[in-house]
């Protein structure tokens, strides 16, 4: 499960993505229209530019902006900033590998080696889902129901 913070830094850059490219969007306008605390943002918004995902601009028309393309930014970039490692066991985190405490050994673990299986399907989906990408498939679903 991703924690909220995650989800409102998602939302967040699916705001910026979703706007003018030239124009930043000031974090009281994406707090509000996107229904997240205005300091948690703040703190959200600075861990993603300290990692080159945004950046701001100051002064009274300042904000912030996508620093690279929706297509570029994935998913798993992100949440891995935001959660830190996605793997389910500390034996399979690529980011922060440590042995099980309660390790037997690896290559004999039925538990590690289902879990390394899901780890690596969630992997695949996740780094290659891009920001545009979720954009996409949120406007495909309204239209979708729309005409429903």
């Amino acid at each position: 499960m991703i924690s909220q913070k995650a989800k409102y830094a998602l939302r967040a850059l699916s705001a910026l993505a979703r706007g003018d490219r030239k124009q930043p969007l000031q974090i009281s306008e994406i707090a509000t229209s996107h229904n997240i605390p205005k300091k948690f943002l703040e703190q959200i918004l600075l861990d993603l530019k300290r990692e080159g995902i945004v950046r701001s601009l100051r002064g009274k028309t300042g904000g912030y902006l996508l620093l690279r393309p929706a297509t570029e930014v994935t998913f798993g970039e992100v949440l891995r900033i935001i959660d830190g490692p996605l793997a389910p066991l500390p034996c399979l985190s690529i980011t922060a590998y440590r042995r099980c405490d309660d390790c037997d050994g690896e290559v004999s673990c039925e538990i590690r080696h289902v879990f390394h299986r899901v780890a690596e399907a969630e992997r695949a989906v996740l780094f290659s889902a891009t920001i545009a990408d979720g954009i996409q498939l949120a406007d495909e679903a309204v239209e979708a129901a729309s005409e429903a």
